[in-house]
């Protein structure tokens, strides 16, 4: 995974600020209402994207791509997949909750995606960050506080390891109908979060970002 460069994708759910700042090599999406939080961040998208439903307007610069309200994919997916046709592994997604429930949960399945094909993504609430792992690991440096949440998106996740938390797991199985693995806690230590055979969400503290020592 290539994780020199970061997609950046602003959706047009709830505006928690956009704390970031591009790089010449990342690339940038707004996905229809995004584009004003964008906008009001003096962010440049590179690429526009959206039914613009949530916007009411379409945007007048040349990297707009209109879609159809009658579709099967969301803006965000369609925006995440610029990203991959671009050759982006690792996406940070903002926008994509506080907004429709339906919306963040199509987001949440996103993350799901993404690992599947072997990337990554990130997406941003307003006082945590989801992600998703499949059949791999997630090590952390030494997060003093904090909680951690890792939930099953598969109907079972095999092999899963806990180490250096509160509570610790080994080569447990987690289910989707079951929520064992909610409110975990860091505690200072070097951790890990592994699941051999399935995919898990996990719900990390903001500013957890950094201490991310794998991908």
């Amino acid at each position: 995974m290539n994780t020199s460069k970061i997609c950046y994708i602003a959706g047009g759910g709830a505006d928690y600020g956009l704390s970031f700042i591009p790089r010449p090599e990342d690339l940038v999406i707004a996905a229809d209402a995004g584009f004003c939080y964008l906008e009001r961040q003096k962010i440049a998208a590179d690429y526009v994207i959206g039914d613009f439903d949530s916007l009411s307007y379409i945007p007048q610069t040349p990297s707009v791509t209109v879609l159809s309200p009658e579709k099967d994919v969301t803006d965000m997916s369609a925006a995440v997949s610029i990203g991959i046709e671009n050759g982006y592994d690792l996406f940070y997604l903002y926008g994509g909750t506080g907004g429709r429930i339906d919306h963040t949960i199509a987001n949440l399945q996103l993350l799901a995606d993404l690992a599947s094909q072997g990337k990554q993504g990130f997406l941003f609430d307003h006082s945590s960050i989801i992600t998703a792992i499949r059949n791999s690991s997630l090590t952390f440096g030494e997060i003093s506080s904090g909680y951690v949440s890792v939930f099953s998106h598969s109907e079972q996740s095999t092999g899963v390891y806990l180490k250096g938390l509160r509570y610790e797991l080994v080569d447990a199985t987690l289910k989707n109908t079951f929520p064992l693995g909610v409110s975990n806690e860091f505690t200072g230590n070097p951790s890990s979060i592994t699941v051999q055979n399935g995919t898990l969400l996990i719900v990390l503290p903001a500013g957890s970002l950094g201490q991310i020592k794998y991908l």
